[in-house]
């Protein structure tokens, strides 16, 4: 095993300290030190001075283990790469109110479009570790919930917790564009990306989609687009039930042009295994092989001189606290 480092091997100056101040103070006579002896107490006699040696060496040795506790002894494990893309990737996922309508099957049982999506993401979002995720959530506002971290629990939690309708009931599509370009601009000649899911029109929102493509364009923004919802889905009627198409209001053009435009691509999600072919796909075209920086893991070894220190500190003091009581 290799020799351990010291995080603050400065701290070794300290070892001389109680020698300096035993040289630099004056010392104590025995009635400035013990003040008077209480009556039935023998004071140690001189035959105690090995004794006194031993206790001593005891709490020298206490110092120097408390001293290298305090320089943090660690050992450095062998560097290990980190995954690194280089690349920020934001999820801009729809909370409107249409998200809750539960056209897709889920392991053999029906499911809304959001727990579909969120079943999926938490799965691209396991497979993006190397790059720099974000999160925003929109309706008829749009919310950057997660700022870009390396943090994947931390998307993966603020997605979970997410409501439909929360952010309203319609859809701003390029109110959303637009707040992941803002934030993704703003990095410094890293690869930038964007994964929107929705299953509307844009029908709500300040800035109309198109404007926030060439918006991501200049940007360097690449914009990768799935458009959600079954094609077909039994409802009932007045006499029994229908066959409707539940996505009839999903604007595939607009959505087809956004990633046209930025350099991306345009996904139809019809059911669970289109949204996760999606998904996969775009893992492909934006894989993770760079490796980063290396770190060495540090394993800290200072709880053990801290506690031979306080060990030998007890052995040493200890008899001094007993007192020694003169025979009859």
């Amino acid at each position: 095993m290799s020799l351990p480092e010291f995080a603050w091997p400065w701290l070794f100056l300290a070892l001389p300290l109680p020698w300096v101040m035993r040289r630099l103070l004056p010392p104590l006579r025995p009635a400035q030190a013990l003040n008077l002896p209480q009556p039935g107490i023998t004071l140690m006699p001189a035959s105690a001075n090995r004794a006194s040696f031993a206790a001593s060496a005891l709490m020298v040795l206490a110092w120097i283990c408390l001293v290298t506790a305090a320089a943090r002894p660690q050992h450095l494990g062998p560097p290990e790469p980190q995954k690194r893309s280089g690349r920020a990737t934001m999820l801009a996922v729809d909370l409107s109110g249409s998200m809750s309508l539960d056209d897709m099957q889920l392991a053999g049982r029906q499911v809304t479009r959001f727990a579909a999506v969120e079943a999926i993401a938490g799965d691209f979002i396991d497979r993006r570790a190397g790059d720099e995720l974000g999160l925003v959530l929109f309706g008829s506002q749009a919310y950057l919930v997660t700022p870009l971290t390396y943090d994947l629990d931390a998307v993966r939690s603020q997605l979970h917790d997410a409501v439909v309708g929360l952010p309203g009931r319609e859809t701003a599509i390029g109110d959303a564009v637009a707040v992941a370009v803002k934030r993704l601009a703003d990095l410094p000649q890293q690869a930038r990306v964007l994964v929107l899911l929705t299953d509307g029109v844009n029908n709500a929102g300040s800035i109309a989609p198109r404007e926030a493509a060439r918006a991501a364009k200049a940007a360097g923004v690449r914009v990768y687009t799935i458009g959600i919802g079954a094609t077909a889905m039994r409802v009932p009627d007045f006499f029994g039930s229908r066959i409707e198409n539940p996505s009839a209001d999903l604007d595939v053009g607009m959505l087809t042009d956004i990633a046209n435009q930025t350099g991306g691509r345009f996904f139809r999600a019809t059911d669970t295994d289109e949204l996760a072919k999606a998904y996969r796909q775009i893992d492909e075209l934006e894989p993770v092989p760079q490796q980063g920086a290396s770190l060495r893991p540090r394993d800290e070894w200072f709880r053990w001189p801290l506690l031979a220190g306080l060990m030998l500190l007890i052995i040493a003091l200890v008899p001094r606290w007993l007192p020694t009581r003169a025979s009859a």
